[in-house]
């Protein structure tokens, strides 16, 4: 009997609660008079209902006012019934840029795109590689056309989905022969320079052990034995290249990185990592192969 009265109490405060305003904060206000439900808040914000344009759209009998976030195209709907249909929420133009920080992931206006960052050091860099672009066979070089441009290994685009686009030094450059320019990056990004690339590998121990701490564990996407531990987080994969004559060669074997540094009008610095290595290695090669790109983050 006590027990049975003791849900019945539950069940009259929950009750009343259900017709009461109700406050959400940290410091014990009470609800503003006008609001049913008054959040306060000065660390956080309200999340809506995050769903696709589909989703959104086979909502059975949606309600005059609600709302909903779409994630195809990252707008605000509300239902509007006398028009009986979602209506985008126009934007004004102010705008306000969260404060980064590294280890959060970076949103990439250009195509919507997501990539994880990891701090390395004093350095922020992508943990994948980039992928923008239109993509275009290897049999035809990049142009400079006003389109980011990217070769998929074997012209297929799931493998840019998995190891990033490949690139000529001229396109990742947008045409432009400056060291650390934004290039293909997002804003806020650069093209790392060798000096960039040296102090990451300097702080992992030098070039002979330095792979095996910036490669993916294990031989999902690398070849056996592929001994790494990528205890920097930096999760590099073997991407393979597209050679200058326009085929595609090594991956699951090798990665292949540029820097936006020039040896001489035909070449660039890059960096190289094995399957059966724990080094990255240091070489220069032509402009017009396709190399995988990282992105680090401006100082």
């Amino acid at each position: 009997m006590k027990i049975f009265s003791f849900f019945i109490l539950i069940l009259l405060l929950f009750s009343n609660a259900l017709f009461s305003q109700v406050a959400v904060n940290t410091d014990g206000s009470q609800p503003n008079n006008s609001a049913m439900l008054d959040v306060k808040s000065t660390t956080k914000g309200i999340l809506i209902p995050r769903m696709t344009s589909t989703e959104i759209g086979a909502i059975i009998n949606p309600a005059n006012g609600l709302q909903a976030f779409n994630t195809d195209n990252g707008k605000v709907y509300v239902f509007v019934f006398s028009d009986n249909a979602w209506k985008e929420l126009s934007y004004g133009t102010g705008t306000i840029t969260p404060t980064f920080v590294c280890g959060n992931p970076i949103f990439d206006i250009r195509d919507g795109k997501s990539y994880t960052t990891i701090l390395i050091g004093s350095q922020c860099w992508f943990a994948q590689n980039l992928n923008i672009g239109a993509r275009i066979d290897g049999s035809v070089d990049q142009s400079n056309n006003g389109i980011i441009e990217k070769f998929c290994y074997d012209n297929l685009e799931i493998n840019c989905n998995v190891y990033g686009g490949l690139y000529q030094w001229n396109e990742m450059m947008q045409y432009i022969t400056t060291e650390g320019v934004q290039g293909i990056c997002p804003t806020g990004w650069h093209i790392p320079t060798d000096a960039e690339w040296t102090t990451l590998i300097d702080y992992l121990g030098g070039e002979n052990v330095a792979g095996s701490k910036l490669k993916e564990t294990g031989t999902s996407h690398w070849n056996s034995p592929n001994e790494a531990t990528n205890e920097s987080g930096f999760t590099a994969l073997p991407g393979g290249n597209r050679y200058s004559y326009g085929a595609f060669g090594n991956i699951g074997s090798s990665g292949y990185w540029r820097s936006s540094t020039q040896y001489n009008t035909s070449n660039a610095w890059y960096r190289n990592m094995d399957y059966d290595y724990d080094g990255v290695y240091t070489y220069n090669g032509s402009k017009v192969s396709g190399f995988s790109v990282r992105c680090v983050k401006d100082l």
